[in-house]
């Protein structure tokens, strides 16, 4: 069996990766293209569906090549995705009647905002687990029937299909016969019921959305369909994993016991700890969602998002221009001459856990004449570290669970001075990921579980054996100094909304 492999496409929320795992869980090739975001108004990130399939058709082939791999070669084929971006395409055509909607976008805003007034929110959230918000794919899927022509009453006469990405992709490769998501990926619709595992009726009235429209949603333990004959892959290939990308990281960290906690430092940043097998409720504005459904046993895990992570860095790459990549805003924070005094509120569409206030906007403070660009990069890093501070103290209230070590990956958990930062202010110590691409290999994982490639639990428990630990250095007065620094930016950031 040495000479068969585990695909894994990874369509994240800037990029496409496919990577080519063997039975070590290493990595034997990888490919990464760029998705492009569309953004027609401020707020609103749309992206192309068909763009995103072409990417996904192309990095899966340059992959094989990279892996210098035939396609029969391929076990199986594992699909990680950014979660809540909404797609609906005509059943019979297969195009997509409007733009991807992303995840971080705020066009459903005024959606929500207006069923907030008359639903019953704690009945949601008991349900779903989530807050009613714009980020989830409920609104998104109200929008775009709102925004096309004959829009509900296509959906209600059975001419539209909605899906998560995940849900797209595996249609497209399977030639319009798999229609499916899993119950990760249903779980951060507001449509999903996460104790019944079913999509709720109820759920589906309040946002007037038909049943016929959604997909079926499995367990992870399940194989969903093959690939067709006329796509870059072989004919009858194993579509063997489905996953959200943040559920996919904690699975790849093999974070499978209870109060176990892993953060993913990419576009966004997600704390996600491993909650158990009993969907508890957060009551200090985590949420709650399906972390992965094995033998019919479903495991939970608690959650808290951070809107703006790696972009605050990508921000004065792409549009302020004082850098030119990532790794030059490693040099900066670590030349930056500044005392820690400067705060950055990264608050571009609003601020999620613990805050939840979609209106407050990104703010400076603690500007003086001597504060230079490696003084801002340095604040932007710290940013994502003060936020991790914040949920992690929401989860240790919620669960009374020791918190031993954060799992971190993702793109910009690659910076040392990011990590031992986060390290001193949270005061616990970070691993960073052995694997540079944990979510994919979450996917793969799974994959491989189904397919009989890995043997169990036990068997990816010895594949994870972790990369370098970060330890806290700062003193308690200090870091208590800084926390109440960054808590009082939070504020002044908040009195000006948008």
């Amino acid at each position: 069996m040495s000479d068969k492999y585990i695909l894994t496409v990874d369509a994240g929320t800037k990029s496409i990766r496919g990577i080519v795992f063997n039975h070590q869980g290493e990595i034997i090739a990888r490919e990464i293209k760029d998705l492009p975001a569309i953004t027609p108004q401020p707020g609103w990130v749309e992206q192309d569906p068909v763009l995103l399939f072409d990417t996904v058709q192309t990095v899966i082939a340059d992959a094989l090549i990279g892996a210098h791999i035939e396609a029969d070669q391929i076990e199986a084929l594992a699909i990680a995705n950014q979660r809540e971006t909404t797609i609906i395409w005509d059943k019979t055509t297969g195009q997509p009647v409007y733009n991807a909607i992303g995840w971080r976008s705020t066009q459903s805003k005024a959606i929500v905002t207006k069923l907030a007034q008359t639903a019953d929110r704690q009945l949601i959230r008991q349900k779903t687990g989530l807050r009613l918000d714009p980020i989830f794919s409920g609104s998104k899927i109200r929008f775009i029937l709102d925004h096309i022509p004959d829009g509900q009453q296509r959906a209600e006469q059975g001419e539209l299909l909605f899906g998560t990405v995940n849900t797209w992709l595996a249609w497209q490769l399977s030639d319009g016969e798999i229609f499916t998501t899993d119950y990760t990926n249903a779980s951060r619709t507001l449509l999903f019921n996460i104790n019944t595992l079913q999509w709720d009726e109820e759920l589906l009235r309040l946002f007037n959305i038909p049943l016929q429209m959604l997909p079926k949603a499995v367990a992870n333990d399940q194989i969903v369909g093959t690939t067709s004959s006329h796509q870059v892959l072989a004919q009858g290939i194993p579509i063997a994993a489905m996953i959200g990308s943040q559920q996919a990281a904690l699975f790849g960290q093999t974070a499978f016991d209870l109060g176990m906690v892993k953060a993913t430092y990419g576009t966004g940043g997600f704390i996600v700890m491993n909650a158990g097998t009993t969907p508890s409720l957060s009551m200090n504005n985590l949420l709650t969602s399906v972390g992965y459904s094995f033998k019919g046993v479903t495991n939970y895990v608690l959650e808290g998002g951070i809107l703006t992570a790696g972009d605050a860095v990508d921000w004065f790459v792409d549009q302020l221009h004082f850098l030119d990549s990532f790794q030059d805003a490693e040099v900066a924070a670590k030349t930056a001459t500044s005392a820690d005094e400067l705060y950055f509120v990264p608050a571009f569409n609003g601020l999620a856990a613990p805050y939840w206030d979609p209106d407050v906007r990104g703010a400076f403070l603690g500007l003086t004449r001597g504060s230079g660009r490696d003084d801002l990069v340095k604040a932007a890093i710290q940013s994502i570290a003060y936020q991790t501070e914040d949920i992690l103290t929401t989860m240790a209230q919620d669960t009374n669970l020791p918190l031993a070590q954060i799992r971190v990956d993702g793109g910009a958990s690659k910076s040392d001075y990011l990590l031992q930062f986060a390290a001193d202010i949270t005061h616990i110590p970070v691993q960073r990921s052995q694997s540079q691409e944990t979510t994919a290999l979450g996917a793969a994982f799974i994959a491989g579980l189904n397919t009989g490639y890995y043997q169990d639990f036990a068997q990816l428990r010895q594949l994870n054996t972790g990369g370098q630990v970060f330890t806290p250095t700062t003193d308690a007065q200090t870091r208590s100094r800084l926390i109440s620094g960054w808590h009082q930016a939070i504020g002044a950031a908040e009195t000006f909304k948008n």
